[in-house]
């Protein structure tokens, strides 16, 4: 159900690691948990983030949700298609629906999330 290649945090964000780069979504758990989803801010390219701190956030039909970040770095890039069809969230969490790509601070703080076993372990619970 959550794809291996990815990396997931506490708060239902994804990373999908790539040399000292990562991009950053929601998880499905997340996208089913809000509803449709019908606006997305996120922030220019070039804005620090910290690990573990909100950057952004996503609203639904139901609420307004902080987007956390999973790493510490810069936003190298963003997903501008959000800004027109933030659905993409609901319908491709893990593809087209990414949010953003964060050049890392530190490549290692990467493997310090939950693989997709515990991430699956952690919704289970929910």
């Amino acid at each position: 159900m959550y794809p291996d290649d990815l990396k997931y945090t506490n708060e239902h964000e994804w990373a999908r690691a790539e040399g000292d780069r990562a991009t950053i979504g929601i998880t499905h758990y997340a996208q089913d948990a809000l509803g449709d989803i019908v606006y997305v801010d996120i922030p220019p390219v070039g804005t620090a983030v910290t690990s573990g701190s909100t950057f952004g956030e996503v609203e639904s039909t139901k609420s307004v949700s902080d987007i956390y970040s999973p790493v510490t770095g810069t936003i190298v890039e963003r997903n501008d298609e959000l800004d027109k069809s933030p659905e993409l969230i609901n319908t491709d969490p893990y593809g087209q629906g990414w949010l953003v790509v964060i050049e890392l601070a530190d490549a290692a703080e990467v493997d310090q999330l939950m693989d997709a076993a515990a991430y699956g372990d952690l919704v289970a619970e929910s």
